[in-house]
């Protein structure tokens, strides 16, 4: 029946020793814990329609396997203050969206949609189909954002902590940008990278006519 359920509203599942799960409770939880989103995932196809049926750009955030809770909810208070409509995550490898991650956002997941999506690649390609520009953020980029037209709509697709954006993933982006590096340090916290990248966006709409 547990099995039924998980198939039939298709939810990520992880099968761990009993130990791991030991650490959690000291009650008797039968092999089975559950963890619940501190805000509901709703649907992405409904938001897009929604931003073009007022007449705005859709402006999203994908975030391909950030998993650190603090990332992501640092990442959802700049997305929501530069005005974005969605954080979009994968189904795996993704960050919980737990208490933690809702007092780093500063209350942000409850005035941004959040979006769960099964593969982001499929996901992508509808967005691409759908008018949106696809900008993949990556220190191997040749384009400096900066100098990247971020107008129009647009999906911003942030990498993972450790291993940045997957090859895969940049294979569907439109552009590849990075953000210039003057010191001697390689890459920025992707929150901070985020952030730096989300303000880009608001500061070429704000010269727009």
């Amino acid at each position: 029946e547990l099995w039924g359920y998980i198939k039939d509203y298709n939810l990520p599942y992880t099968v761990v020793p009993k130990s791991r799960l030991d650490k959690f409770t000291r009650a008797n939880h039968q092999g089975v814990i559950t963890h619940l989103s501190a805000v509901p995932f709703q649907n992405l196809q409904e938001i897009v329609q929604r931003a073009y049926e007022k007449g705005q750009d859709p402006f999203l955030i994908v975030l391909d396997r950030v998993s650190d809770v603090r990332n992501f909810g640092a990442i959802a208070r700049s997305a929501e203050a530069a005005g974005a409509h969605a954080i979009i995550v994968g189904q795996k490898n993704s960050a919980a969206v737990n208490e933690d991650a809702m007092k780093t956002s500063a209350g942000a997941l409850h005035h941004l949609a959040l979006c769960r999506e099964t593969n982001l690649n499929d996901t992508l390609t509808s967005l691409a189909n759908s008018g949106i520009k696809i900008i993949g953020c990556t220190e191997n980029a040749e384009k400096i954002a900066f100098e990247t037209d971020l107008s129009g709509p647009l999906a911003i697709v942030m990498g993972s902590e450790d291993k940045g954006l997957a090859p895969e993933r940049q294979k569907l982006c439109t552009h590849l940008v990075k953000l210039p590096m003057l010191g001697k340090v390689g890459s920025l916290n992707v929150s901070v990278a985020a952030g730096a990248l989300l303000y880009e966006v608001v500061r070429q709409r704000f010269q727009q006519p």
